[in-house]
């Protein structure tokens, strides 16, 4: 099976085998996510073992170099089905041959989706069934339509957070490492107003927000909020000067290579290590309100 369907009391999702990805979300009578265009060909991959980009595309442990592209090999993997129901399913990636010579790891990756009237809710599990620490990445990369409405124009909407964020803010470069220089933020009273300018240099970066969550709204659409936890880094992106198209909402517990840095990816600032026999958890509630 490629693809399951989980219905609720006029809510829809749809998730892929491939990537484990969610391909379409409908809560309150709306469709909400980008719909996987020629502008950008995914929906809402699932960033692992890598965040964003290492130096020369290579993960460096004990002395070996092993080819990892940007954002991981997990978004173009087909995983387990490991069972479902009409609100609910779960995945599962192992290591395998194939795995293991780009990342040299015993792992064991599940995600769980469970649909109710007007949410949708993302759990993600990664167990080190192995001897050694293992070190990884993790993140989400879910693409919202951006206008929520289409009669909308997009500098109409806005990001607003529950507590103050006063940054600073975090770029990458041209070739997708993190820069060193510190930005100011451009989020003021708690509100982010959208406008395709801010991306004219990528992605925003906020690697250290205080809030877990935000709202994602303009004036007379229904709002989208995103709840998540265990994430402690937050990116927002899209591709500028596309028209209407999506935006990017991104909880993630990793970041691109700083520039200048090639070292044992266990050493990688933004990386984490999950001890043998441990498991990390981490989850993202999608809601609409209004």
């Amino acid at each position: 099976m490629d693809f399951q369907t989980l219905e609720r009391n006029g809510s829809r999702a749809v998730i892929a085998r491939q990537g484990a990805e969610l391909t379409a979300l409908r809560l309150g009578g709306r469709d909400l996510l980008w719909d996987a265009g020629a502008l950008w060909p995914r929906h809402a991959p699932l960033l692992f073992p890598v965040v964003g980009a290492l130096a020369g595309d290579t993960l460096r442990h004990r002395g070996a170099a092993y080819p990892m592209p940007k954002h991981g090999f997990a978004q173009d993997r087909a995983f387990d089905w490991q069972g479902g129901s009409e609100t609910a399913c779960a995945l599962e990636l192992r290591d395998d041959d194939r795995t293991r010579a780009a990342y040299p790891f015993p792992f064991a990756l599940t995600i769980r989706y469970t649909l109710a009237p007007t949410s949708l809710r993302m759990d993600l599990a990664l167990h080190n069934p192995g001897r050694e620490p293992l070190p990884a990445s993790l993140g989400l990369h879910p693409a919202f339509r951006w206008p929520l409405e289409p009669e909308l124009p997009k500098a109409a909407h806005r990001l607003v957070f529950p507590t103050d964020e006063p940054g600073p803010l975090r770029r990458i470069d041209a070739i997708g490492l993190l820069t060193p220089s510190l930005h100011p933020t451009p989020i003021q009273d708690r509100e982010l107003p959208l406008h395709e300018g801010l991306f004219l240099e990528d992605a925003l970066l906020f690697l250290e927000p205080q809030s877990r969550s935000l709202r994602f709204e303009a004036p007379g659409a229904t709002s989208l909020v995103l709840t998540w936890e265990g994430f402690p880094h937050l990116g927002v992106w899209t591709k500028p000067d596309s028209g209407p198209a999506f935006l990017c909402i991104e909880p993630w517990e990793g970041y691109a290579s700083p520039a200048g840095w090639d070292g044992e990816f266990s050493d990688k600032p933004g990386s984490f290590l999950v001890e043998p026999g441990a498991e990390r958890s981490w989850s993202l509630t999608v809601s609409v309100e209004g």
